[in-house]
């Protein structure tokens, strides 16, 4: 199964970025193509062009209402009590060493330190 493209929110660190691309990811952040602080349904509709899956911070883009499953390229929301740029970093580094991102192509997954929740289509 190729890997999937992904493009990372700026509300994470470009150690998520960093992550991604030792492992061999097509991944970029919303800064590169400069749609930073775009609105959510702007940046929304650009991921998607790309066909790229979107990994973020923000809660309203797991809204399965908004986003169903099975409806878009993926979105991976990852979830912190503690926000840190280490502690973002070290989800993903434990994302990519146990799941990988090619079986949440299409999902709503959220990730916390204790585990990974699946939304499928």
């Amino acid at each position: 199964m190729p890997l999937p493209a992904v493009k990372v929110d700026e509300d994470l660190p470009r150690g998520v970025v960093d992550a991604l691309l030792r492992r061999g990811y097509d991944a970029t952040t919303v800064h590169a193509p400069g749609w930073a602080g775009w609105d959510d349904e702007r940046l929304w509709q650009a991921v998607q062009a790309e066909g790229r899956l979107l990994i973020t911070a923000d809660k309203g883009f797991a809204d399965a209402r908004t986003h169903p499953p099975g409806a878009h390229h993926g979105i991976v929301l990852l979830r912190l009590e503690h926000e840190s740029r280490r502690a973002y970093i070290g989800l993903m580094q434990r994302l990519l060493a146990t799941t990988g991102l090619g079986s949440l192509v299409g999902t709503i997954a959220v990730v916390t330190p204790d585990r990974v929740r699946i939304r499928r289509g």
